[in-house]
């Protein structure tokens, strides 16, 4: 799920900016191609999928996603198999910092040793073509879905 991925940059008259996240930890540390990820996290059956989306993309940015009118982008099976309900919204959003919630793994693998590492360490706004060398590869379609409601929507 993600309220902001796919949100465009208004005014930018260089086409389709989307805001996406590069994932933290030691695996992803020293990657940058296809290690990119919109913001997404689970949700309980019952629970709106429009509002997990925000408080999920909260806890990864450590901000309140930006207002805007969410359109669903819809329901994507990622190659983990876990099924992500992705949105989109049109806003300017430039956060000062990125504070995600962090997650424990054992590191260095087999040491015993405990650590906490940030679920993203990086995020920000990137033209399409540049974002579909930067997302994981399960996720384009998702970016996909995005152009295609965007140029529906001209």
């Amino acid at each position: 799920m993600d309220p902001g991925d796919g949100s465009r940059a208004p005014g930018g008259p260089d086409g389709l900016q989307v805001w996406i996240a590069h994932m933290g930890g030691p695996f992803w540390a020293r990657k940058d191609a296809h290690a990119w990820s919109i913001p997404k996290g689970e949700y309980v059956d019952g629970e709106d999928p429009l509002a997990a989306a925000l408080r999920e993309f909260a806890e990864e940015m450590g901000t309140a996603a930006p207002a805007g009118k969410y359109r669903p982008l819809g329901e994507f099976r990622q190659s983990s198999g876990k099924l992500v309900t992705a949105f989109a919204a049109e806003a300017q959003f430039a956060p000062e910092e990125i504070r995600s919630n962090t997650f424990p793994l054992e590191w260095p693998r087999g040491s015993g040793r405990i650590q906490h590492y940030p679920e993203i360490d990086d995020a920000r706004w990137f033209h399409e073509q540049e974002a579909r060398l930067k997302l994981v590869k399960g996720q384009l379609p998702i970016l996909d879905a995005l152009v295609d409601q965007v140029q529906g929507s001209s």
